[in-house]
């Protein structure tokens, strides 16, 4: 799950230069291939594509790359850089310009790129000229390399200010990619699919392997990009609809056609990392008081009941299932915004987006599932959230998903419901007792909505279920006149070879008044 590694090469990338004639050095947009040298491309073409590569058998064999490339390690792949004049459409009257990740290291199976205008295909070229190779590297070894791909690619746009295109989405390694809404910085990612994710085999990491990316015209505010899916059991056509702003927003439009059966078909998969916060700070020695990209996972029910279930870093492997039919959306949610509480100005976690899954059509049955990865350090991605339908993924079956993606610091928006402001943990009892190893307390406050007028007289209650637990003790209690109200429990865990499942929220005549708490605990302490 170290996926890492792609967040930091966000700025190590290489420039392009367009068209079937190659030009060492020139500019891409004044290299462009007349339009008649491509191929006819349309979306239907590559669903039809897609679903005749599923009834033949996987190939898997890589552009091959040239020697000076393959050998680049970690360290000599970051020292590359992209030339910024050779960016394409750089000289054309729009917002948008694309630049290319450079292969090599650990991104060894190189992309095709094409540039789609006037419903053709051309295919994009790329050479050692339009990319800077910076010490420790020695740039005269790269001199007159070409390359038969690119590692992946981004699109700049201004974001944040009219005279400077700001990095918006890159899509780099497998079916990887990430976005950024206004004022936001990289955070979470997000994949094309996932297969067999934490199912108790060998996952497969099915990847982008050819791109389509339609020219921007004059006064365009949305890019699409269409892509081929490919993995050993899996066939895929994607399209990608972008429209950035505040809220960056992304339609996507998923055609999935199966080689071989899967055993769990992730759709809509989301990524992100989660070392430590304020409910889950075990083993972390670090002046910041939390670390991650995301602090909870929420989903919307058909009904409209809303859902909070604040992230951790557990000690083993911890997966949650949580059924659903026909969900309004899911996401992973980076809900705390306030510096004092990352204390970090290099990484600025409370500048990370937070991702809104919204269905398009029908989803029908399925599940909301969750892995939480134990980490030691905040390089790696350990939370993983997708869905799952119920229909069964067998070999010859064919899968169709659209759903529409909200990259942004506030992606909930408003509710009349309350939220859950914080999650704390410790050991259960009073402070003068000793800790038990099976007995734990859960403070969990409240805020907004109806409970910010009520008063302590009220009859607020806390409607409570639990799994594999008893409740000691419960306390529901207003914070002063800050409009907060905190939920105390105490919970002796019945088996400790099994998680306890605790579930919350706060009702007034049997109407809820607030988002429903969910967590499971595993016993860590």
């Amino acid at each position: 799950m170290d996926r890492r590694a792609f967040l930091a090469l966000g700025s190590a990338v290489i420039g392009l230069v367009a068209g079937r004639k190659l030009m060492l050095g020139l500019p891409a947009q004044a290299a462009e291939a007349d339009p008649g040298e491509g191929v006819d491309f349309s979306w239907e073409h590559l669903v039809e594509r897609a679903r005749a590569k599923a009834g033949e058998e996987y190939s898997d064999e890589p552009m091959p790359l040239p020697e000076v490339i393959t050998d680049l390690d970690y360290d000599q792949h970051r020292a590359i850089r992209f030339r910024p004049d050779h960016a394409l459409w750089r000289d054309r009257d729009t917002d948008f310009t694309l630049q290319a990740f450079h292969p090599g290291g650990l991104f060894d199976q190189p992309v095709a790129i094409h540039e789609v205008a006037g419903g053709k295909a051309t295919r994009l070229r790329f050479a050692s000229s339009d990319f800077e190779y910076r010490p420790p590297l020695d740039a005269a070894a790269f001199k007159d390399v070409t390359m038969p791909g690119v590692a992946g690619f981004r699109l700049h746009y201004p974001l944040n200010r009219t005279d400077y295109r700001d990095e918006l989405i890159a899509f780099l390694g497998a079916s990887y990619f990430r976005a950024l809404g206004r004022g936001n910085v990289y955070g979470l990612s997000a994949r094309g699919l996932a297969v067999d994710t934490a199912a108790g085999q060998q996952e497969e990491f099915p990847r982008f392997s050819t791109f389509y990316i339609e020219r921007p015209q004059p006064g365009d505010r949305q890019m699409k990009i269409y892509a081929e899916l490919d993995s050993p059991r899996v066939s895929g056509a994607y399209a990608f609809t972008i429209s950035p702003g505040i809220e960056t927003v992304i339609d996507v439009d998923a055609r999935i056609f199966m080689r071989g059966d899967v055993t769990r078909l992730g759709i809509a998969p989301l990524t992100s990392m989660y070392l430590f916060g304020e409910n889950d700070r075990i083993g972390f020695d670090d002046y910041r008081p939390e670390v991650h990209d995301s602090d909870g996972l929420a989903i919307r029910r058909e009904s409209g009941e809303r859902l909070w279930r604040p992230l951790m870093n557990p000690s083993r492997l911890a997966l949650s299932f949580i059924g659903e039919v026909n969900p309004q959306g899911f996401g992973l949610i980076q809900r705390d915004r306030a510096f004092d509480n990352y204390l970090d100005t290099e990484a600025d976690y409370e500048r990370r987006p937070s991702l809104w899954i919204e269905p398009v059509g029908d989803w029908g049955r399925g599940t909301v599932m969750l892995a939480e990865i134990p980490s030691e350090k905040e390089i790696h991605d350990n939370i993983v959230a997708f869905w799952i339908p119920e229909a069964r993924a067998k070999a010859g079956s064919e899968h169709s998903f659209r759903y529409r993606m909200t990259w942004a610091s506030d992606v909930e928006g408003e509710d009349v419901l309350a939220r859950v402001l914080r999650t704390r943990t410790g050991h259960g009892g009073t402070a003068a007792s000793d800790p038990d190893p099976d007995h734990r307390k859960f403070v969990v406050e409240f805020a907004g909505g109806e409970l910010e007028n009520l008063g302590v007289e009220s009859a607020l209650e806390a409607r409570i279920e639990t799994g594999n637990a008893d409740i000691r003790h419960q306390d529901l209690q207003k914070l002063g006149d800050s409009g907060r109200w905190r939920l105390v429990l105490d919970v002796m865990r019945a088996d400790a070879d099994k998680p306890v499942e605790l579930r919350a929220a706060l009702v007034l005549d049997g109407r809820p008044l607030s988002e429903t708490w969910l967590y499971q605990w595993n016993g860590d302490v």
